[in-house]
Formats: structure tokens, C-alpha cells, sequence
């Protein structure tokens, strides 16, 4: 298929579904979303600005599916992404800026570099290795600091991680995960102290993120990351939560008229359930 192909034999081309090869397939896909960004008042709308939002929320879609362990799901939502990625390149190509081709070619290329132990003969000892070896790849492509490319609009949990894990890649890190705990203990105190003696709420700000930032430290030391593991308790909470709400309805009480007790005894039932 090509820029050229007629409109009439494109719609049909892709009507037709036949199982064919993954090049064929990847082909057929990408044909249907210039299509449709040509053809569909919606899909020609669009802009980079616009679809940010829905980039966004696929992702985390996918990342949803993955918790609950729903593989039909992430089969349907890793499309949904990839179409996101596929749509992005289609507007760069309208405005010749560039391609669906070079993302892939450099993509590919980049992948190969970092990999020196698969296509060099570079000697590692295990995947904390091959990490350190990444980010000085990426130091010597013009980063300018070991804390670049850490996207701005990463949740700040697992911002404070990826930063926590680049540094400790250098060697700025603690030796073992009891002192550590420690600092968790110390900014806790912290915290305490700007609380009791009625500090202003800014410094009190401050303490808290200090002693979250220091949770976080903790978390990669036990190999967890906090974002996941936030995530699966507000899922835990929510879960347990619609216990109540489901108590509620079927005895028709109203959640603002229950006691704290009476929640409180709903809540521990539920928590057998997980």
C-alpha cells in the first residue's frame, strides 16, 4: 500500500480481515489510522496537544490490566496504545516533520548501541550491570546530567524512585538498607517536632515530602516500587470501600448515617476477602 493506493481499494484492502503475516498485519493497521485521520471528522481534529489526554489514560489502562492480571484485557489495551503511538507519527508525517519509519529506525538503532554485551563483545555480570552500562550510554549521547530524562509529568512517587535509582547508579547511595530505615525514622521525628511546636505549614510540607522521599529510598532497597505498591492498596481500599457501599444499599442505610463502628466491622470482613 502506498500514499497513492485508491481510496475505494484502501477501504476494501482493510475491510477484508484475513490472517497474514505480522509485517502484513502492521502494515493493514498503520493504513487504517492514516485513513481515518484523512476521512473521520474526529480523527482529523486531532492534534498532539489533544491526544495527550488519551495517551495518558491508555497507559494506565494497560498498567490496570496488568494489576488485576487480565490478559484479554491487556491483549485489547497494548492495541489501544499502539494506535496512540501510530496516530502521533501520522501527524508528524502530514507535517513532514517525520515519519513512522525513522521512529522505528532509530528506535532500533539506539537499542542496538545500548546493548553492547549482545552486539559488542562487552563482558556483564547480571541485569544491575547492564543498567549502570545504560544510563552511561545515555550520559555519553549529551545528557547532561545523570538526573536527565526523568519525564516532568511522572507521578511524583515514581519520580522520587527513578531519581533515587539513577543516582544510586553513580555510587550515590546508602551501603545497606538499615540506615535507611533510619532516616525514615528521622524524618518521621522531623515531621513530629514541626507539628508540635506549630510550625508553618510550609515547613511542615517540607518535613512531609522528606520523610516520603525517604519511604520511597526504602522501598527500592526492598526491590518494591512504591508506585505500584501505593496502587494496589488505593485498589485494596476501594474494594473493601464497596463492601460498605454494598452493605448499605441492601439494608437501605444511608453511608452518612452509619457509624464509624459499623464501617469499621464491614471493613474487617471484607479484608478475608483479599
Amino acid at each position: 500500500m502506498t500514499e497513492k493506493t485508491d481510496t475505494t481499494e484502501l477501504k476494501n484492502y482493510l475491510k477484508n480481515y484475513s490472517e497474514n503475516n505480522l509485517k502484513e498485519e502492521f502494515i493493514k493497521f498503520y493504513e487504517l489510522v492514516k485513513l481515518l485521520r484523512n476521512e473521520c471528522p474526529w480523527d482529523k481534529e486531532q492534534t498532539r496537544e489533544s491526544l495527550r489526554r488519551c495517551l495518558l489514560e491508555e497507559t494506565y489502562e494497560v498498567l490496570e490490566a496488568i494489576d488485576n492480571n487480565n490478559i484479554a484485557e491487556l491483549e485489547k489495551e497494548l492495541g489501544d496504545l499502539l494506535l496512540q503511538v501510530i496516530f502521533h507519527s501520522v501527524i508528524a508525517e502530514q507535517e513532514n516533520l517525520f515519519s513512522l519509519k525513522s521512529i522505528l529506525q532509530i528506535e532500533r538503532k539506539k537499542l542496538i548501541e545500548r546493548h553492547p554485551h549482545i552486539f559488542e563483545n562487552l563482558k556483564v555480570n547480571g541485569s544491575d550491570e547492564v543498567k549502570t552500562n545504560w544510563e552511561k550510554l545515555k550520559k555519553k549521547e549529551g545528557r547532561l546530567s545523570v538526573l536527565d530524562g526523568i519525564p516532568a509529568e511522572l507521578p511524583a512517587l515514581l519520580k522520587a524512585f527513578r531519581i533515587q535509582e539513577k543516582a544510586a547508579k553513580v555510587g550515590f547511595d546508602w551501603k545497606d538498607e538499615k540506615p535507611v530505615f533510619g532516616k525514615i525514622l528521622e524524618e518521621l521525628n522531623e515531621l513530629k517536632s514541626n507539628i508540635d511546636n506549630k510550625k508553618d505549614l510550609k515547613d511542615i510540607e517540607n518535613e512531609f515530602g522528606d520523610l516520603l522521599f525517604s519511604i520511597v529510598n526504602y522501598a527500592r532497597f526492598l526491590k518494591i516500587n512504591p508506585e505500584d505498591a501505593l496502587r494496589g492498596t488505593i485498589n485494596k481500599f476501594r474494594k473493601r470501600f464497596n463492601e460498605i457501599e454494598k452493605f448499605a444499599k441492601e439494608n437501605n442505610f444511608e453511608l452518612e448515617n452509619m457509624t464509624l463502628k459499623e464501617m469499621d466491622e464491614i471493613w474487617e470482613r471484607a479484608k478475608t476477602k483479599d
